[in-house]
Formats: structure tokens, sequence, C-alpha cells
């Protein structure tokens, strides 16, 4: 895994760990969707040079990523505001939304650009993903 990938997923973690454990967020709406917009901007940014993608596929992915990451974040949210303290219902939704990324960019990437997605770190957060899957039933 890369570093832009490492600091990418603990900035994601540190953001929204709040929400999965269910804590007060000290900022509002607009915050956290600002800080969500720029995460997604370095994202796009970083696999647009990493995996030399087109401008269909920068379109594509900063679609999906824009709309899942905040689809999680409002799931999330509901969630703090329901007062869940149970972590597994964060890391449900988290997984969940990861999942669907990770399927939808499937779609997106050539063979050799979804070779490289993988090994950024993607399949052994599939294979983590999996694994708490299964504990879960």
């Amino acid at each position: 895994m890369n570093y832009k990938s490492k600091k990418f997923f603990g900035i994601i973690s540190l953001l929204l760990l709040p929400l999965w454990l269910g804590a007060q967020v000290p900022q509002n709406d607009e915050e956290e969707i600002k800080q969500l917009r720029e995460i997604v901007d370095r994202q796009v940014d970083n696999y647009t040079n990493v995996l030399k993608l087109e401008d269909w596929q920068v379109f594509y992915l900063d679609s999906i990523l824009t709309h899942d990451f905040e689809e999680m974040r409002l799931e999330l949210k509901e969630l703090r505001d329901a007062k869940i303290s149970n972590n597994d219902a964060y890391s449900r939704a988290q997984d969940k939304w990861a999942e669907q990324i990770y399927n939808s960019l499937q779609g997106v990437f050539n063979e050799e650009q979804w070779a490289k997605y993988l090994k950024t770190g993607a399949a052994r957060d599939k294979k983590a993903r999996d694994k708490r899957a299964a504990k879960r039933k």
C-alpha cells in the first residue's frame, strides 16, 4: 500500500471515527461535507495519477466516491443521532459502502488498473470486509 493510500484511509478513519463510535461530532454538516469533498478530491487525484485514468474514468470515480461517501456519512449520522452505541452497527454501515465503492470501481477500471487498485490495499480491505461479514453470520 503506498503512502497516499495509507494517508487517505487514515484521514477517512479519523474523519468518520467519531461517527462510528457514536460520539458527538463537534462540527456541523457543512464542515463535514467540505472535509469529505477534500478527501474525495485528493483520492481522485491519487487514483488518476497512480492508475493513469482517462477523463471519463475520472468523472465516474469522482461521482462514485462523492455519492457513496455522502451516503455513508448520512447513514453513520443517522446511527449517531439515534444514539446507537453498538460499534458493529457502524462497522456494518462502513463495510456496506466500502463494498459498494469496490464493486462500482471494478466496472470503471480496466484489467491493468484494477490489478494496481487491488495492490494499493483494496484487496486486503476486501478480504477484511469479507472476514467481518462471515463473522457476523
